[in-house]
C-alpha cells in the first residue's frame, strides 16, 4: 500500500456506468487505468469498491437518495485504487432512464477538481468523518445540514460554487 496520490489531465474525464445496484457494468480506458484494476476485475463490481475510507458516508447516502429520485448530483470524492493509492474527482452522477422514463442504470463523469475546491473540501469532509465515528451517519448528516444552514446555501450551491 502505497498511499500515494494520483492526478490526471485537467481536459481528461473518467466515466462509469453501473446498473441499478450500483454495479459497474462500463468504465472507460481512463476509469481502468486510474483504478489499477482490469476492466474483468472491475466489471460485475460493486462501485465502492474504489470507496476511500476517508470519504463520509453522507456523501453517498446524498448521493444515491438524490439519483434513486431521479435527479442529478455534483459531489467531490476521494478514491482508492487497487494497490491503495488515491485520487480526487469531481463527480457528476445522473440517472439513465428507458423508453418508459423508469431509471434504467448510472452514470457518472468525473474531471479533475481545482486545488481551490479541495482546500475546502478536504477539512470539511475530515469533519463530517469524525462526527461520523463519533455519533453514526445521522450525526454526520445533521454536521452538514447545520454547515449549509449557517451558510444559507442548499447542498449544490455549496458545490458548484467551490
Amino acid at each position: 500500500m502505497s498511499n500515494q496520490e494520483l492526478t490526471f489531465g485537467e481536459e481528461d474525464f473518467i466515466v462509469s456506468k453501473t446498473d441499478l445496484n450500483g454495479k459497474i457494468t462500463y468504465g472507460n480506458s481512463l476509469f481502468i487505468q486510474m483504478s489499477g484494476y482490469s476492466e474483468l476485475e472491475l466489471i460485475d463490481q460493486p462501485h465502492n469498491i474504489l470507496r476511500h475510507e476517508d470519504m463520509p458516508g453522507i456523501v453517498f447516502k446524498l448521493l444515491w437518495n438524490r439519483i434513486k429520485e431521479g435527479k442529478e448530483i455534483f459531489a467531490y470524492v476521494k478514491n482508492k485504487t487497487k494497490g491503495g493509492d488515491f485520487y480526487w474527482v469531481f463527480a457528476h452522477v445522473t440517472p439513465s432512464f428507458d423508453t418508459n422514463r423508469a431509471i434504467s442504470s448510472y452514470h457518472s463523469v468525473r474531471r479533475k477538481p481545482s486545488e481551490k475546491a479541495l482546500n475546502v473540501i478536504k477539512p470539511f469532509y475530515a469533519t463530517l468523518l469524525q462526527k461520523e465515528r463519533q455519533g453514526g451517519i445521522s450525526a454526520s448528516e445533521a454536521a452538514l445540514n447545520q454547515f449549509l444552514q449557517d451558510k444559507g446555501m442548499s447542498y449544490d450551491e455549496f458545490i458548484l460554487t467551490l
